[in-house]
């Protein structure tokens, strides 16, 4: 609207683009809000570890947790860690059959592996759009995410993120 005005009337165009910019900033500032209010309360105040725990603690299937999470983690590898775990533990309860789960979380060479191994049926989908969705969410912070789902077998989703400082 501002460059069809410009011509006519610079000082209008010049209105709509400072509009703009505030509509913009005001923008900005909700996707900000939006996105710290996705952090899980618990992972903001008390971290990964007891985050993970809690999670596995909740799941309607047994959950085993093994973690050795090294401190000081950047908040982006912390939320989406506990988002591949939370997904993976609700893919276990909705589709495998399983009737044991595993979350092992530990660093090594400056990257976190997360692994969400379970004892069910297999054959998850890999392109499923929890899956695929995970995927991005990883590889948007250079990390990795691998699915090994075999009919009949065990699945095991792992997630590999960078975590140096």
């Amino acid at each position: 609207m501002a460059e069809e005005r410009f011509a006519r009337d610079p000082e209008g165009a010049r209105e709509l683009v400072g509009e703009a910019r505030e509509e913009a900033k005001r923008a900005l500032s909700e996707l900000r809000d939006l996105a710290r209010g996705i952090r899980p309360s618990l992972l903001a105040e008390r971290g990964l570890g007891p985050a993970l725990t809690a999670l596995a603690a909740r799941s309607p299937i047994p959950a085993g947790v093994d973690l050795d999470i090294p401190d000081k983690l950047p908040a982006a590898v912390e939320n989406t860690s506990w988002f591949v775990v939370s997904e993976a533990l609700a893919n276990t309860a909705k589709h495998s059959g399983a009737k044991h789960v595993l979350v092992v979380v530990g660093s090594t060479g400056g990257r976190l592996t997360v692994e969400v191994s379970d004892d069910g049926e297999g054959g998850a989908d890999a392109s499923g759009s929890g899956l695929t969705g995970l995927r991005r969410r990883v590889e948007a912070l250079d990390g990795s995410l691998a699915v090994h789902s075999p009919p009949g077998g065990p699945t095991t989703i792992w997630a590999e993120l960078p975590c140096a400082s």
